[in-house]
């Protein structure tokens, strides 16, 4: 029997402290299990659950006695090395106009399915991990999540609250029975109005290296460069089985650029980015 995974990234910022939380559900040969894993600007820790402790309805998980869904999260996590406790109210979503996965939603054998619930939206409330606070007053949250067999064999994905607004990009390699290609994928959100960026509208990596991402699209070329890494380990499914170790960045210093027909867009700076960069540097 094939493996399989599906999970959701919740990720809560401020200005001062960053905490993502990633409930997933895996199968690999035959067993069932569950996950939470937390990441945070200071570590990142796993708890363990059996597959029936999971369930699915539409868009809300309960997981132990953790739940997440549209109006926030509830997290009540105790694990060896692990314990976290408290509650984290959403404000109201803001979901793309369209799948981000467009055309490529409906190809079939793809190991790799993303999903953006929301760009942005405000939190409030607190959450202690490992005793301590996580406090989010006038903070903002991002909410996607992953389903299919493996993670990408390479690939790089960085998000991050902009001042005026919000930004994905993702790019991975992609196989294909008889070629392999790299697939983008992408969203900026800036004084309200929705950038795409993604392989079926003709977006293409331009470059990948030296932690530095850049796109092109038509008159539209979109810069993302990992500038001062702070990488944790999680774990990541290889056909269902959590058995890979990857390396995000909740909190790290990256640099943005997008431009239209050479003229920028924004370009700028922040130490508040999460970076996942699995490409050889």
């Amino acid at each position: 029997m094939a493996g399989s995974f599906y999970g959701w990234y919740v990720k809560c910022q401020s200005d001062a402290q960053t905490l993502a939380v990633i409930p997933a559900v895996h199968r690999a040969s035959g067993e069932k299990t569950a996950s939470i894993q937390v990441i945070t600007n200071d570590g990142a820790w796993t708890a363990d659950y059996p597959g029936g402790a999971f369930r699915r309805r539409g868009r809300r998980l309960e997981l132990g006695g953790s739940s997440f869904g549209e109006e926030g999260v509830r997290l009540s996590v105790s694990a060896p090395g692990l314990e976290a406790e408290g509650e984290l109210v959403f404000g109201p979503l803001s979901p793309l106009r369209y799948d981000i996965m467009g055309p490529f939603a409906a190809v079939p054998f793809l190991e790799c399915r993303h999903r953006v619930w929301s760009m942005r939206h405000t939190v409030r409330g607190e959450v202690r991990v490992n005793g301590r606070p996580y406090a989010f007053r006038d903070a903002w949250g991002y909410w996607e999540g992953d389903e299919g067999r493996s993670f990408p064999r390479e690939y790089a994905w960085t998000q991050s609250v902009l001042p005026r607004g919000s930004l994905m990009l993702a790019a991975a390699d992609i196989p294909m029975p008889g070629f392999r290609f790299t697939g983008v994928i992408g969203a900026v959100l800036w004084a309200g109005k929705e950038y795409r960026i993604a392989t079926y509208l003709g977006a293409r990596a331009a470059r990948i290296g030296d932690g530095a991402l850049r796109i092109v699209q038509g008159n539209l070329e979109f810069e993302a460069r990992l500038l001062e890494k702070s990488a944790r380990p999680l774990r990541a499914p290889a056909m269902g089985d959590m058995v890979r170790t990857i390396h995000e960045s909740a909190a790290c210093r990256a640099r943005y650029r997008l431009c239209r027909r050479g003229e920028t867009i924004f370009e700028l700076e922040t130490d508040l980015a999460s970076f996942e960069y699995e490409y050889p540097r």
